[in-house]
């Protein structure tokens, strides 16, 4: 399979990433991920890049890209390199997803989330795997379809740094997901793959919410020929509902106007705990001594953190 130019870095070279979708404003659950991404990366010496989930076109709101930037210098998480925007790389999507269709690896679907969902009233887990209805269907491609990824029965695991040994069965448990959606966008479990292929990103810290999707892109970089990152998925932050803090969920704008007590407080939620002297510390202090005493052994097997 063809493969695309990557960025050129030393092997052993930490590269991590954060990659927030212009939706919308960073809530605390957003700068929380953002932050335990950045100083596992500058504690382990590395790079810390910045990516724009920006291809879900419909959900994307003017101006959030600006107060993102914003708000991530107002914490002094300052990224390495230039912002990589993902719709400025619709070639390098369309150009695999062609590969894996030459290959014979997708196929095409016209099921709407609407007859799935009369098909499989009942909302559960199993009911929610798709169940190959247009698999062995030959579609013609000026119809409007998704395109789907066979999978096959096989099981994948991975070690996650916080979480352990994660195993999935595929073909059980998810079934054949899709690589592009009906409306034509380029589905996040594809593009964030390629993304951490072209980045050369090499370390994936990012919330526990997405842990479960993790196998379908390890299945993928398999595929594609590319190598799979470390994975350390932290706990997400959930309110006394116990729902994930969220755009969703309403969670408010992070306030940049106290900083300093605003990343106090998330080291604490980062069961870090920072010594009573550096409340009141400036941002940069703090953020020196976080780097230097990052350890995350009180976050394992932990998938969400109350307020």
């Amino acid at each position: 399979m063809a493969i695309l130019p990557m960025q050129s870095v030393k092997h052993d070279a930490y590269i991590g990433r954060f990659a927030p979708s212009p939706t919308g404003p960073l809530h605390l659950g957003s700068l929380f991920t953002a932050l335990a991404s950045f100083l596992h990366a500058r504690h382990h010496h590395g790079k810390w890049l910045l990516r724009v989930d920006d291809l879900d076109t419909p959900r994307n709101k003017e101006g959030s890209v600006s107060s993102i930037l914003k708000t991530l210098e107002a914490f002094a998480l300052h990224w390495d390199n230039n912002v990589y925007y993902q719709s400025q790389h619709l070639d390098s999507y369309h150009h695999l997803l062609s590969e894996l269709e030459q290959n014979q690896l997708t196929y095409r679907c016209n099921c709407s989330r609407k007859s799935l969902a009369e098909m499989f009233p009942d909302d559960t887990p199993k009911n929610n795997i798709y169940p190959g209805i247009c698999r062995n269907k030959s579609l013609p491609s000026d119809t409007q379809h998704a395109i789907r990824l066979k999978t096959e029965p096989c099981t994948l695991c991975f070690q996650d740094e916080l979480q352990g040994l994660i195993s999935h069965d595929l073909a059980k448990q998810h079934g054949d997901f899709i690589l592009k959606r009906k409306d034509g966008v380029i589905a996040y479990q594809f593009a964030v793959v390629i993304d951490d292929y072209l980045q050369g990103v090499n370390h994936v810290v990012r919330g526990s919410d997405l842990l479960e999707e993790t196998p379908k892109q390890t299945f993928l970089q398999q595929l594609l020929g590319f190598s799979t990152p470390t994975y350390l998925h932290v706990p997400v932050i959930v309110d006394h509902h116990g729902y994930k803090l969220s755009k969703q969920t309403l969670a408010t704008a992070v306030d940049t106007k106290s900083t300093n007590k605003s990343l106090f407080d998330l080291l604490v939620l980062l069961k870090q705990n920072p010594p009573d002297e550096l409340d009141g510390a400036s941002v940069s202090e703090l953020l020196d001594w976080a780097i230097m005493h990052w350890c995350t052994d009180e976050l394992a097997l932990c998938s969400a953190i109350s307020l």
